[in-house]
């Protein structure tokens, strides 16, 4: 068995928000995603990637921000990571 890897990053914390970015990685080698290979993601949303036999094995803590901090700038905090495995 062989992973491939979908980094879904959501609007929000919930599944059905829509995705405002995305990575892929393909552990079969049948495909070589690159990061900006494409304008459109795989997917609208998190549960669309289900409905599409991803699993998801990871999603970001909901860290609330400290006070003063709510309009600064950081990483995208609602990463949702899925998995497919393959032969």
């Amino acid at each position: 068995m062989k992973q491939q890897v979908l980094v879904l990053y959501l609007a929000t914390s919930a599944l059905d928000s829509p995705v405002v970015g995305w990575a892929s990685y393909d552990g079969t080698g049948r495909t070589r995603p690159t990061t900006g290979d494409g304008g459109e993601p795989p997917y609208d949303s998190g549960v669309a990637a289900l409905r599409d036999g991803w699993r998801l094995f990871q999603a970001a803590q909901l860290i609330p921000p400290y006070p003063g901090h709510e309009y600064d700038t950081s990483f995208l905090k609602h990463e949702f990571f899925f998995e497919k495995l393959t032969d």
